[in-house]
């Protein structure tokens, strides 16, 4: 058996095993390890992709495994977590609106499918990438007892991120790389800027800074956009 050729596929079954676990973490309402292994299996997706082209092992079986894998840590995840958190307030009553919180593990489905036959997607995205979109609804329970929980704990608010989640992940919306190949501050002052920032708001907001970064690259990445095409 070659080694090198089945440690891209190991480390998505990893990714795989994270989500499973933060699946158990979420039913029982252990948000905060839910997110720190919904945050192992993302690190684990990233190291297979870089590790399947170092070694140059790249096929369609390590294409199809990866989009499973992450069809469950970013896919079913964020989905039974919105779904536990409609499950809470207001609609704790309904038996069915909770359910709308697994339009997330849709637009995610959708988006996993579509993106391994576009071929524009190869260097930078269209659309918020799954693990982002992840991380931002992850971090909402975690927020809940912020200054910001008026509007976290609404059911109508939480809806429409639910629906607003679908949509951007699946939008025309083209959205800067952060892949910086040679450290030229002129050539990736953007992304550079942006780690910096990020950095910045994860050192001093904590989880709070999780959604402010996912939203401050999508708004970003709109802003670069239109000034390109001027």
């Amino acid at each position: 058996m070659d080694i090198k050729k089945n440690i891209p596929n190991f480390l998505t079954l990893l990714n795989l095993l994270s989500g499973c676990i933060a699946i158990v973490m979420v039913a029982d309402l252990k948000f905060d390890m839910a997110f720190y292994f919904v945050a192992l299996g993302i690190f684990f997706d990233f190291f297979d992709g870089y590790f399947a082209r170092k070694f140059n092992v790249s096929g369609p079986l390590g294409v199809q495994l990866d989009s499973l894998a992450d069809m469950v840590t970013s896919g079913v995840v964020p989905g039974f977590v919105m779904f536990c958190m409609l499950s809470f307030g207001e609609f704790s009553t309904n038996y069915f609106l909770p359910y709308l919180g697994f339009v997330i593990t849709l637009g995610a489905c959708y988006r996993l499918a579509n993106f391994n036959i576009d071929t524009r997607q190869s260097d930078s995205f269209i659309g918020l990438p799954t693990p982002a979109n992840t991380l931002f609804i992850m971090s909402l329970p975690l927020i809940s007892n912020s200054f910001v929980s008026t509007y976290i704990n609404n059911e109508w608010v939480l809806l429409a991120i639910t629906a607003l989640s679908a949509y951007v992940m699946n939008a025309e919306i083209p959205l800067f790389s952060l892949k910086i190949k040679n450290f030229s501050f002129q050539k990736y002052k953007l992304q550079i800027g942006f780690l910096l920032a990020s950095l910045i708001m994860i050192v001093t907001l904590q989880f709070l800074a999780v959604p402010l970064i996912i939203l401050t690259y999508v708004l970003l990445s709109i802003l670069n956009t239109i000034l390109a095409k001027k």
